[in-house]
């Protein structure tokens, strides 16, 4: 089985290793190192042998999304397959029943894992998966394999998937950025408590702001979690003060 993909940054490169493994990927992006991808087992390829394959994951910024779908609509093969992995769900599945044809499937996809947490293994992992347009038999086979390889499926919305990340992986980024810009680092007299806090950082300083302004700004709910957090703090604030 072929599979195209398309952006080999951070979690391009994790992917193109696993998958690898059990496909023949080819590997598209602008500023691409054939050599890199050569050694992780993949093929380089030109966008439009990437989009040509049956299955096409594009792993590119949120914020060149949509541009991306519009680029690559008239290079995909009727019966092919779109799995995206924004991390959030809401416009992205919007924008490719827009843009790609009726003739594409597709399968919104958010692993809940990164190049740090699953440097080792996927057993474990978890993948949300939103089925938008993309048949029962070809779906159950998706699952299988997924399940195959250990990883723990949770099917829902995308609605309901950009809900609760706003209250999970954008506040655990929110606190983390926070926490770089409050200059908190490693201390020799510390609590077990403190070290967990310093966990955050590891995450944080490892992904691109970018990540983290997309996950806020094209996250219908990631404002109104961001206000609620600062309220509830001011109402701590406020014990404190009386």
């Amino acid at each position: 089985m072929h599979l195209g993909l398309i952006g080999f940054g951070r979690l391009g490169r994790l992917l193109t290793r696993y998958l690898a493994q059990d496909f023949h990927v080819h590997v598209y992006d602008l500023n691409l190192n054939p050599a890199e991808v050569s050694a992780l087992g993949a093929t380089p390829s030109t966008l439009e042998e990437a989009c040509a394959q049956p299955i096409v994951l594009p792993l590119v910024p949120m914020s060149a999304f949509e541009s991306l779908m519009q680029q690559i609509a008239g290079l995909l093969k009727p019966d092919s397959l779109i799995v995206d992995a924004c991390s959030v769900k809401t416009l992205p599945v919007e924008w490719m029943l827009k843009h790609l044809p009726d003739s594409v499937s597709i399968l919104g996809s958010h692993p809940m894992f990164g190049p740090d947490s699953a440097a080792e293994t996927l057993f474990g992992a978890k993948l949300v998966l939103c089925p938008v347009r993309v048949e029962p038999k070809r779906y159950q086979e998706i699952k299988l394999y997924l399940e195959k390889h250990g990883i723990k499926l949770i099917e829902t919305t995308p609605e309901e998937h950009d809900k609760q990340i706003s209250k999970s992986l954008f506040l655990a980024h929110f606190l983390g950025r926070t926490l770089l810009e409050f200059g908190a680092h490693p201390l020799e007299i510390d609590t077990k408590g403190y070290r967990r806090l310093m966990k955050i950082l590891l995450t944080v300083e490892n992904d691109s702001l970018q990540l983290f302004e997309d996950m806020y700004h094209f996250n219908p709910y990631a404002a109104e979690t961001r206000q609620k957090f600062i309220q509830a703090m001011d109402q701590v604030v406020e014990r404190l003060d009386t």
